[in-house]
Parts: C-alpha cells; structure tokens; sequence
C-alpha cells in the first residue's frame, strides 16, 4: 500500500467511524468513539488491503490488454472468494469478539443480513475499482500504440523522402556518363541525346516528389528513356511494350522502370550479333520487365540504389512484393500495379486510426458491463434490505435478482465468452477464404 492510499483510507475511516459514532452510537463517550473508530478502520484496511494484494497479484500476472478474459474470470473469482472470507472475519471480530453476539446466529437474523449487505458494498467498491484500473490501462496502453505509430509514420515518411531523393543524382550522373560516351562516338546523336535528356530530366523532377504515377505516364516515359538508349547502342538493344490499356490506369512507383531499364544496360552486354532484348508487359495486375541474359563478365560496382530502392519504396506504400526472377537465360522483375493511390504518408496513420477505434470499441464494451454489474451490485442489496425489513417471510427479491443475473452472465458471456469469440473465428475465416482466392 503506498502513501496517497493509506491516507485516502485513514481519512475514509475517520468519517465512516465518526458517522458510526453520531448515529449508531447510544453511549456517546470518548471510548465508544475509539471502539467506533477501531470497527471502522478493521473494515477498511483490512477489505482494502485484501483487495489490494489480489489486485496487484493479477495485474503482475494477467495483462488487462493482454489477457482481457483471464484477468476478468480471475478477478472475479478472487474478488468473490476475498471479500466474502474479509467480510466474515470483520463481521465475526466485530459482532461476536467486541457486541458477545451469539456466535449461533452468525449466519441468520440480523447477523445474517449484515454479512450479505457488507458482501455486497464490498463487492460494489471492488468492482469499481477493477473497472477504474481496466479503464487506465486501456487507455495508457492506446495512447502507447498512437505514439509508437506516430513514430512509425514519421520515420517511414523520413526513409521515403530520403529514397525519393537518391533518384535525382543517381540519373543525373548516369545520363552524363552516356553523353560523354556520345561527343567522342557521334556528336550529332550527343546533341540529339542532350535535347532529349533534358525533356526526360524535366519528367524526372516533376515525378520524383511523388509516391506514385499512373502506369501510363511511367510507360510513356520508359519509352522515350528507351529512344535515348536506342540513340547509343542502335541495334544491338531491343524494346518490346505490351501493357494492357486497363492496366494504364494503375500506379507504381516514379522512375521504376527507368531504374530497372537501366539495370538491363548496366549489367548486360549487347552487341550486334547477340542483341538485348527487353520486354515490359503486364499480366493479372502485375508489371514484368524481362531481358535476355547475357551477364557482363565484370561489372563496376553498384551503388545500390536500382532494386534495392524500388524494393524498399514499395515496402513503405503496400504490403504486395516486389519479385526477382533468374534463370540461366532470362533475368525477370515483377513490380505489383496498384489499384488505389495509397501514400507512405497516410499508410500509417490510417492503421493508428484503426487501432484506435478497435481500443475505444472495446473500451465502451467492457464500460456498458462494468456498469451492469456495478447496477447489479448496488440495486440488488438494496431491494433484499427492502424486502428483508419490510416482509421477510416471502423473499421476493430472489426473482429480480436471478433474472438480472441470468442477464449479466449473457452479457459477460458476449463481451469476454464463446459468443464472441466464435463471431471473431468465423469472419477470420472468411477473410483468409478470400486472401486466398485472392492470391
């Protein structure tokens, strides 16, 4: 028990023993005062601090977010089993040790009806504390997720940006390299080349702040990319297009194919006798960029950026992969068309909007039973004193109270039972049904 609890506890016991006092008391003397004070404190600390090594016992063993169900069923029952085992020894301390109550008529009478109202007053402040303390830890453990997906977001939008910005220079350079080849080869074709390298130059700056184009601006600029190729090395490359007219309307990542065309040059001989070869076409959502493998004997050293930097942008927008394909005579990179302009910017904050709906749902769940019980715990004792005091030979309160708590126990059973848990399996099994068709 820490400080702020135990003076939250002497205080309480020091207004329950004074009220005690003032109207429960006949003989009004300093003594009985004490003795009132004594009863009060025996109630409080003992009830409080029971409840409170069973509370931190489960907390440390059963998670609230983690193990919601175990800890709930758990609870219960200890709450059940140390309230009622308290509430005895305070009412037999209290009734047969301090008042010389026969011990007889512990359990009937007066006595009796005293154990059940005290059970229940316990109960009541039970549940409400284990409803307080559920409450705190969803809400800590939701604010946990949003700033770690807030982290998440920034550092994929940072890696994105950092990725996005390779592009530039890294075709800057390679198309200078090009040119400087063609002034000592062909200066027409070099002069033709650069009025052609500053058109694509200018697509590149327009496209390289984007997350995504459209497969039709991309496959438009492949094909004049692949006109400055064909400037350079005539017939000894080829380029085939084949994309089908639905597929236009799709997106990829800026510069993808530009990045993998030039890999194909990059790594690949090409002469006259043995042409490269170079197909680009689409099939059931997916964009293929295939070569003929004829694999240079040395090659300089990448900078890894090619494949490596598409991979790890389409990582940042979607879950659908980037595959790699190689035979001994084909090399093939299959780059997925995606049907919806998601952005790295917007991806993660989506799924925090989510998780965070997902928490309040089942926050205001578990709220509405907390608040059924707490509702059970409270009106049921008082109906039972009514009808205890009023006419006890007919109990009346039985049927009130069996049927609400038949309706309790079907509202527990939704929120944390089998009900609920087969509705998750089934619309689980229907989603993995149809990610497999899918797939």
């Amino acid at each position: 028990m820490n400080r702020k609890s135990f003076i939250t506890i002497s205080w309480i016991t020091f207004f329950i023993g004074t009220a005690i006092f003032v109207f429960f008391t006949p003989e009004k003397t300093f003594q009985s005062y004490l003795i009132s004070i004594f009863i009060a404190g025996l109630y409080s600390f003992t009830i409080a601090i029971g409840n409170g090594v069973v509370n931190d016992y489960l907390n440390k063993k059963y998670s609230w977010v983690e193990n919601t169900r175990k800890r709930t069923v758990f609870g219960i029952i200890g709450t059940l089993l140390v309230n009622v085992v308290l509430v005895f020894f305070c009412n037999y301390v209290n009734f047969i040790i301090f008042q010389h109550r026969d011990s007889a008529d512990f359990f009937s009478g007066a006595m009796g009806t005293s154990n059940w109202l005290t059970i229940n007053v316990a109960l009541l402040i039970s549940a409400i504390l284990h409803a307080k303390g559920f409450v705190e830890a969803w809400k800590s453990s939701t604010k946990q997720e949003i700033v770690q997906q807030k982290l998440i977001a920034k550092s994929a939008n940072a890696q994105f940006e950092s990725l996005k910005n390779q592009l530039d220079p890294h075709f800057l350079f390679n198309s200078l390299n090009v040119l400087s080849s063609l002034i000592d080869e062909n200066p027409n074709q070099a002069q033709r080349f650069t009025s052609s390298m500053s058109k694509i130059y200018r697509y590149v700056l327009e496209q390289k702040d984007k997350e995504l184009v459209t497969v039709e601006e991309e496959i438009n600029f492949a094909k004049t990319y692949c006109d400055l190729l064909k400037t350079r090395f005539e017939d000894s490359v080829t380029f085939d297009f084949n994309v089908n007219e639905r597929d236009l309307k799709c997106y990829v990542v800026p510069l993808s194919l530009q990045l993998l065309l030039e890999n194909c040059i990059k790594h690949n001989f090409a002469t006259s006798s043995k042409p490269l070869h170079v197909k680009i076409y689409s099939e059931n959502g997916v964009l293929f960029i295939e070569n003929n493998l004829q694999q240079r004997e040395q090659v300089k050293e990448s900078a890894g950026i090619g494949l490596a930097n598409i991979v790890q942008r389409y990582s940042l927008l979607t879950k659908q992969n980037v595959f790699i394909e190689k035979s001994a005579t084909f090399f093939r990179v299959k780059i997925p068309m995606l049907t919806q302009k998601t952005t790295a910017m917007t991806t993660q904050p989506s799924q925090e909007s989510m998780a965070y709906q997902r928490a309040a749902k089942r926050v205001e769940e578990l709220k509405g039973f907390y608040s059924n019980l707490i509702s059970y715990c409270l009106v049921i004792p008082f109906l039972a004193f009514i009808n205890l005091y009023t006419s006890p030979q007919y109990l009346w309160f039985v049927w009130p109270m069996l049927g609400w708590g038949f309706g309790l126990s079907m509202h527990a059973l939704k929120v944390y039972g089998i009900g609920k848990n087969w509705e998750e399996k089934q619309i689980q099994k229907i989603l993995d049904r149809d990610h497999s068709k899918n797939s």
